[in-house]
C-alpha cells in the first residue's frame, strides 16, 4: 500500500497548516505525537481519563502556541514542554495541597531508584501511578523530566524543601514496591 500523500508531509509544513488553522494539518499533527504524548501524561496522572483529559487540553494549547515556535529546538521537546505544563496546570487545578514529608523519617534523601529491573515498562508506569499525586508530579519533573527543585518548586508554588522531600518520600515508595514486587514475582506458583 502506497503512503497517502499526508504522510509525506514534512513537521515544517504540518506546522505551517497548524499555524494557518488547516484542519487536515492539526489531525495529523494530533496523530503523528498523540501516542507518545498520552504515554507522558499517563505518568503524570492516575486514571486513563485523566491522562487522555490533560492530553487534550495539551493539544488545543499546542494548537494555540504554535505559532510561536521558532525552530531553535526541536518541536517534540516544544510539544512535550506544552503537554508537562499542561499536566502541572492540571495537577494544581485538581489536587488543593501537597503534602509535606518530614525528612527525619527518611534514612538515605539520595537513594536512587533503580529501574534497571526485570519489570515491563507498564509494571513501572502503574507503580508511578500508584504513588500520591504530589509525589508522582515531582518524581517525574525532577528523576524523569530533569527540572531542578528550584524549577519544580516555582512551577508548583511550593518550597524547594518540600520538592526535596516529595522526592525522596516517591523514590523510598516506589523502592519499597519494586521490592515487594520482585519478592512476588519470585514466589513458587501454588
Amino acid at each position: 500500500m502506497a503512503p497517502k500523500f499526508e504522510d509525506k508531509l514534512t513537521e515544517e509544513q504540518l506546522i505551517e497548516g497548524c499555524v494557518k488553522k488547516d484542519r487536515r494539518s492539526q489531525e495529523l499533527l494530533y496523530a503523528r505525537f498523540a501516542k507518545k504524548m498520552y504515554g507522558l501524561c499517563l505518568r503524570y496522572t492516575k486514571e486513563d481519563f485523566e491522562a487522555q483529559e490533560v492530553l487534550q487540553l495539551g493539544f488545543i494549547k499546542l494548537f494555540e502556541k504554535i505559532k510561536f515556535f521558532k525552530n531553535d529546538g526541536s518541536f517534540e521537546g516544544y510539544v512535550r514542554k506544552i503537554m508537562i505544563n499542561t499536566a502541572i496546570e492540571y495537577f494544581r487545578k485538581n489536587e488543593k495541597s501537597l503534602m509535606a514529608v518530614d525528612l527525619s523519617d527518611i534514612k538515605d534523601e539520595n537513594t536512587a531508584v533503580s529501574f534497571t529491573t526485570s519489570f515491563e515498562q507498564k509494571e513501572l508506569l502503574k507503580l508511578i501511578q500508584g504513588l500520591a499525586p504530589g509525589f508522582r508530579m515531582v518524581f517525574n519533573l525532577f528523576a524523569i523530566e530533569g527540572y531542578t527543585h528550584q524549577e519544580i518548586a516555582k512551577q508548583l508554588g511550593i518550597s524547594e524543601g518540600t520538592s526535596k522531600s516529595q522526592l525522596a518520600r516517591a523514590r523510598v515508595i516506589l523502592q519499597e514496591r519494586l521490592k515487594q514486587l520482585e519478592t512476588l514475582s519470585h514466589e513458587p506458583v501454588r
